[in-house]
């Protein structure tokens, strides 16, 4: 495994593919990012353990829309079987990938015990609860200070998972190499990250314009909700397709690694 160092202007390049590869094969990439949800939402209702399983299966699940995105680059219907790519594998890459979904869980249990130290926990317990939206921090400045405290250790915890589910998925790396590699790479491709992250912020923006113009005046408020909802799924489902290219981009296989059996997409 090599990493490669890429221009700033690939962050571009990556959404634009991300996009490009999502139109090519809407239905499918939409119906696996459903799919997605669904198995992110079933694990949570588990009793007692929801929120832990939910973070075991989160690589997995994450690889499962990685493959499904190479294959439709590639030209392929990704069938939802390719979603499973991380349970295919093989018991031994299986138990790597659920090493790391431990390994988020406890990295995101620690980066919320964090901001209890600074607000007293009131940030923590609505996240958890999944009570607090984005309008109730707004209008509590009692949780700026937690969530600010979360966004800056939730950074360099995101960093380190980003690429590590792929690594250990075609490049064979152990888990807890692949979160120092993630981070080596996401660190030296900064500015083509920032890129990356500011044109999804962009575009997240005209959308946000666009339901606001719609709700407008003279505009429909239930019109505008129509078009946020949906939207919002979408562009994200998008920023999951384009996730694949990034880590494509940053990291290429060596001639010994390229002579060996391939895993299953």
């Amino acid at each position: 495994m090599k990493l490669n160092i890429v221009p700033a202007r690939t962050g571009i390049l990556w959404v634009r593919l991300g996009i490009r590869t999502f139109f090519r094969q809407p239905l499918a990439l939409t119906g696996l990012f459903f799919m997605f949800l669904a198995i992110m939402s079933l694990a949570s209702l588990v009793p007692v353990v929801g929120l832990a399983l939910t973070m075991a299966l989160l690589p997995a699940c994450t690889l499962g829309f990685m493959a499904a995105t190479r294959e439709a680059d590639a030209g392929n219907f990704p069938m939802p079987m390719v979603f499973l790519s991380a349970f295919r594998a093989g018991r031994q890459q299986l138990r790597a990938m659920l090493t790391l979904g431990v390994m988020y869980g406890a990295g995101l249990w620690l980066v919320i015990g964090a901001t209890t130290l600074v607000d007293g926990g009131k940030f923590a317990s609505g996240y958890i609860a999944g009570t607090t939206s984005p309008a109730d921090i707004a209008r509590d400045p009692e949780l700026w200070s937690g969530m600010l405290t979360f966004l800056a250790l939730q950074l360099p915890l995101s960093l380190m998972f980003w690429h590590a589910p792929a690594l250990v998925h075609w490049h064979r790396v152990a888990p807890v190499k692949s979160l120092f590699f993630s981070l080596v790479a996401c660190m030296r491709n900064f500015w083509a990250f920032t890129l990356f992250g500011l044109a999804w912020v962009g575009i997240m923006a005209v959308l946000v314009q666009l339901v606001t113009l719609l709700a407008g005046p003279l505009g429909s408020p239930p019109l505008a909700g129509m078009v946020f909802v949906p939207g919002t799924l979408m562009i994200t489902a998008m920023i999951m397709t384009s996730t694949y290219f990034t880590f494509r981009d940053c990291f290429q296989l060596t001639p010994e690694e390229k002579d060996e059996p391939t895993l299953p997409a």
